[in-house]
């Protein structure tokens, strides 16, 4: 059973990347660039086919670890008039951006399915709390509908839980409306809770249900997808900071092992955490690293600015150093993952 789960995990990690790739495929032909290839995974082919009528070749590769769309005259002078780089600037920045689109659309699709199939959705006024709770010896009642938390706005009740569980180690003001009125509580202390040496705060109540609306599913749908991007952002910023290590990080192995877990805990939490490796994904991809969606993104908004393209060897070199760092790292993380495995 196991072993179906694991091919489960792979082939919806192969399919996120194919959805990447759909992107940026499908808008440069939309704008007449040529495609060499288009294929998914990397290292050694698996199956290719030549299409006789485009002459791009579609491949399946070994290794699901990424995935890439071979564009005509993409990294190197070229005449032609399908090349990418003889393209307005920009069409060449909506084919980039193309691929981190989809995986974000997709999260906000994949959301909505998963509130559609939530029993019941979570407002943001407190029910009734705890047997354990701090909450209230700082001001916090029950009935009290919270709008902020540390200046954040929350709609919906999982958006509450994560700023407490992010923010909530240390103190944190709310904004509360009580009784028709806005009220400030500041500097509210609630229960903390330690993982794998990081601390996080948790929510000690429960909140009351929202009616199942056609308008309360798109208002949750939407905001627990903008929650979630938020997330992503939350923990790079985390990263780097210092709060998350290394021991934060996963690749594919990682990843799949963590898909694994949750397939087998419920398909809610395994279509949520498909969510956020998809969200993830895309955000990723739009870091201004060399190599990634990013790092071109931020050539071409250079060139859009100067009206004047950046050197193509110089460029070039830029690519391949950052391409070859992030093998680096991923080669780490493939080891840390894989010795995780058989060292708990």
């Amino acid at each position: 059973m196991t072993l179906l789960y694991v091919l489960l995990a792979i082939l919806v990690f192969g399919l996120l990347i194919m959805i990447h790739e759909l992107g940026h495929f499908l808008v440069a032909r939309a704008c007449g660039v040529g495609i060499h290839e288009y294929s998914i995974g990397m290292g050694p082919k698996l199956i290719s086919k030549k299409s006789e009528k485009t002459g791009t070749e579609y491949s399946l590769r070994a290794l699901p670890i990424g995935g890439y769309v071979s564009m005509v005259g993409e990294d190197e002078e070229s005449d032609s008039p399908e090349a990418f780089g003889n393209k307005p600037v920009w069409q060449r920045i909506l084919i980039v951006l193309a691929g981190p689109f989809m995986n974000v659309l997709l999260g906000f699709l994949l959301m909505s399915i998963l509130v559609i199939s939530t029993p019941q959705l979570a407002s943001t006024t407190i029910g009734a709390f705890n047997e354990d709770a701090t909450s209230p010896s700082y001001g916090l009642q029950v009935g009290d509908t919270v709008t902020h938390v540390n200046g954040v706005r929350v709609h919906t009740g999982n958006e509450l839980v994560y700023e407490i569980l992010n923010d909530g180690y240390k103190p944190i003001d709310l904004t509360v409306i009580r009784g028709g009125e806005k009220t400030e509580i500041n500097d509210v202390i609630f229960p903390g809770i330690t993982a794998e040496g990081i601390h996080f705060g948790s929510a000690d109540f429960r909140v009351f249900a929202e009616e199942k609306s056609f308008g309360n599913v798109i208002k949750h749908g939407f905001f627990r997808s903008v929650s979630t991007v938020k997330m992503i952002f939350d923990q790079l910023g985390d990263m780097i900071g210092g709060r998350y290590g290394m021991n934060a990080v996963s690749g594919p192995v990682g990843v799949t092992e963590e898909m694994v877990n949750a397939a087998k805990s419920g398909a809610q939490n395994f279509l949520y955490l498909v969510i956020v490796i998809t969200v993830n994904l895309g955000v990723f991809n739009l870091l201004p690293i060399p190599a990634l969606d990013g790092g071109r993104l931020l050539f071409l908004l250079v060139e859009a600015v100067t009206r004047k393209p950046v050197n193509k060897n110089i460029e070039g070199y830029i690519h391949f150093a950052g391409l070859m760092l992030l093998l680096l790292l991923t080669a780490f993380i493939f080891c840390k993952d894989i010795t995780g495995l058989f060292v708990k």
